[in-house]
């Protein structure tokens, strides 16, 4: 299996409901380093998994609507506890539209899933993976 992963970040600030996140019910930010790798099991005519400039500009493009957003005050989030986990299922679905659409290039219709990781710090992070 062949991947290429590209990098950005965003700042968010968001609370949880529920007693299990102790002092995260209150209102606090979080910036967390954002990794979207592209899995595919061949390489595409070009000899690549997908093209890097656009695989980071689709990414940079779907994180757009949450940086420097109160995720409490988003619509799409309503009574939703945005945790890291969360947050890297709704980014991975985001990027598979984008990669759906042709956004990605027509290459990209190869790729077989794709993995999103949110890194909330040196020692803690999340992943979602998905097919496609």
């Amino acid at each position: 299996m062949f991947s290429v992963t590209v990098r950005d970040h965003i700042m968010i600030a968001h609370s949880f409901r529920g007693e299990v996140f102790g002092p995260a019910q209150r209102l606090h930010g979080a910036t967390f380093v954002v990794d979207a790798t592209f899995r595919r099991p061949e390489l595409d005519a070009d000899n690549i998994v997908v093209d890097m400039g656009l695989a980071a500009q689709q990414l940079k493009d779907v994180l757009a609507p949450l940086n420097y957003r109160n995720l409490d005050d988003e619509a799409a989030f309503a009574g939703v506890n945005t945790s890291t986990e969360a947050l890297a299922q709704v980014i991975a679905d985001r990027l598979a539209e984008q990669v759906r659409i042709g956004a990605l290039g027509e290459g990209a219709h190869g790729l077989t899933g794709i993995t999103v990781t949110l890194r909330e710090s040196h020692v803690a992070w999340a992943s979602y993976e998905r097919s496609l």
